[in-house]
């Protein structure tokens, strides 16, 4: 993990304190409302439903032991006792009352964390790979590279009222397990010919209301110049972004409506940074800066490789249970002799992504036993252990299942993606969580869960797409009719991973549900798939291969065995 600096601290809890001045003034009366509100936005402080929500920053989902328990503190003093991990690896906070803020953000900043530009028209969190320096196939750790645009970003002064929120993705392996493409900027690490380290370079990518797949702008961008590239990207859109309209302001309806001219002005902006202006020349990265940086990365002490395979059966036959576990819920390593394990989030009677402050102290104490106190956070609202020896499998297996973390679905249908919804944020159309909580009930059989295989299903309770549904091989979708909650299914939706394909949204598969009707909807979906799967097919080939047409007519009689009963109540009730 990158190890503050006296500087980092210093410039972290100045921060907290500048917070408390106008947080105090605020309260006074002395500092107004709208004169406040751009100021706790910078910070991470919104006003939800029902109360103020935090969004506390862990950059690309990297956390220490120490960390999380003081995060789990909070939650305990503070809030409700619980918070939520988001798709772009932070923790929110959705009970804190506003007179609480500048404690919890000076208890924040004792642990190196913050809130700072995880809300505002800004440069957010940076977000990458779960598995970044450990994955198998990784062909470049990205984090350090996360590190240096996470300083370069943070209240930079010419990038802090962009036209809208502003999201950079940065991935390192073969595969894309950071969705990069679907972001405002997505960064691929990779390796040319002759070995030298450099970036591909995706622009104008989103979901909302438009869902878009970035485009690449470079194919091969030395690294030494990736923040005087990002300066030109930003700098363009931050002059010809829209600025009148809300709904069309992300840079993607830009780089959609300009195409090759927005291109074009990137890459004179970039000549022009590079040759003729300073800031541009001082901006380029020297090699000092990214080992001192990437010397927050290397392999923790203690980490040491093991010759040998390991056999679950070593000590006589294992548990199916364990099996079960080893096959979902652990992964490969580039070390041998080691493995990352997902702590799963997802459970019945538990909102995905939720996590108490006890599971949070659990999840702590498990990472100083068997994870060199390191964790991480995956944009699947899970928590994962990236430093786990093999030899410490079966018991791992056992503190998981002891603090709840043990579910055996990893990227089965339960394992699904879903924001709070309308239980908690202002914005939403309609509730996320009971949704996820009826589908959970209904497809509570681990046994049909693994004949049914991998599926991703992601909820979003509006159009702001903060569940990804648009990524979904099921997708939902909260909707406000008349002031009731519908909801919209998609299918076929993929975020990038080798599982899923390519980057594409889902497609809608006709009129929204009610939310009684979802469930079923979804049984009904998984139902066509079973019928008409060849060997060895998983749901999102199957989809492919098929088409939408089936799955809207099985969607369809649904809604009309649904429909007939209320008809006839309604024709019963004229007549009376």
């Amino acid at each position: 993990m990158y190890n503050y600096t006296d500087f980092d601290r210093q410039f972290v809890r100045q921060r907290a304190a500048q917070f408390r001045d106008q947080l105090t003034r605020n309260l006074a009366g002395e500092l107004g409302s709208e004169e406040f509100k751009p100021l706790r936005l910078q910070n991470g402080w919104y006003v939800q439903r029902h109360a103020p929500m935090l969004r506390v920053a862990v950059p690309y989902g990297e956390l220490n032991s120490r960390q999380l328990r003081q995060l789990a503190g909070i939650a305990r003093e503070h809030d409700r006792g619980f918070g939520h991990f988001t798709t772009r690896q932070n923790l929110q906070y959705n009970w804190i009352p506003l007179p609480q803020a500048a404690d919890v953000m000076d208890k924040l900043a004792e642990v190196d964390m913050h809130g700072i530009q995880t809300s505002g028209n800004c440069i957010r969190n940076i977000t990458s790979d779960v598995f970044a320096g450990i994955a198998p196939d990784e062909v470049v750790d990205p984090r350090p590279y996360c590190e240096i645009l996470r300083q370069w970003s943070t209240l930079h002064p010419e990038f802090a009222h962009l036209p809208r929120k502003f999201k950079i993705a940065v991935s390192g392996a073969t595969e894309d397990r950071a969705a990069i493409a679907w972001h405002d900027v997505g960064l691929q690490l990779l390796k040319n010919e002759a070995g030298e380290v450099g970036f591909k370079v995706l622009v104008g990518g989103g979901m909302g209301r438009t869902p878009v797949i970035g485009s690449v702008i470079r194919e091969f961008l030395p690294w030494q110049q990736i923040l005087v590239y990002l300066e030109a990207i930003v700098r363009i859109y931050n002059r010809f972004g829209r600025r009148d309209n809300a709904y069309k302001a992300r840079i993607k309806i830009l780089v959609k409506a300009e195409g090759q001219k927005y291109f074009d002005a990137v890459n004179a902006e970039f000549d022009k940074l590079m040759t003729s202006d300073p800031a541009g020349r001082e901006h380029t990265i020297p090699e000092s800066e990214l080992a001192r940086v990437a010397a927050s990365f290397q392999d923790p002490v203690g980490v040491h490789p093991a010759v040998g395979g390991f056999d679950p059966h070593r000590t006589g036959p294992a548990p199916t249970a364990f099996l079960r576990w080893l096959e979902r819920n652990v992964h490969g390593h580039r070390i041998s002799g080691y493995r990352a394990v997902t702590l799963s989030l997802k459970r019945p009677g538990q909102a995905p992504g939720d996590v108490t402050a006890e599971q949070m102290e659990l999840a702590a104490t498990m990472a100083d036993r068997y994870s060199l106190s390191e964790l991480r956070v995956s944009h699947d609202q899970n928590l994962v252990l990236p430093w786990v020896r093999e030899a410490d499998l079966f018991a791992v297996w056992h503190a998981a299942r002891d603090a709840s973390f043990a579910t055996p679905n990893i990227g089965l249908l339960t394992d699904m993606i879903a924001c709070p919804g309308g239980d908690f944020c202002a914005l939403a159309n309609a509730r996320s969580i009971p949704v996820a909580a009826s589908i959970t009930e209904r497809f509570d059989d681990l046994d049909a869960l693994y004949d049914l295989g991998d599926i991703d299903l992601h909820i979003s309770g509006c159009m702001n797409s903060c569940g990804h549904h648009h990524t979904g091989h099921i997708g939902i979708l909260g909707i406000d009719k008349d002031g009731d909650e519908w909801y919209q299914i998609s299918v076929g939706g993929s975020d990038g991973s080798t599982l899923s394909g390519a980057s594409v949204p889902g497609k809608v598969i006709g009129p929204s549900f009610a939310a009684e009707e979802v469930p079923d909807v979804i049984e009904a979906l998984i139902d066509t798939y079973r019928a008409q799967r060849e060997a060895g097919e998983r749901f999102i080939d199957t989809v492919r291969r098929i088409g939408v047409p089936p799955l809207r007519a099985a969607a369809d009689a649904v809604r009309h065995a649904t429909a007939k009963p209320q008809q006839d109540q309604e024709l019963a009730t004229e007549a009376a």
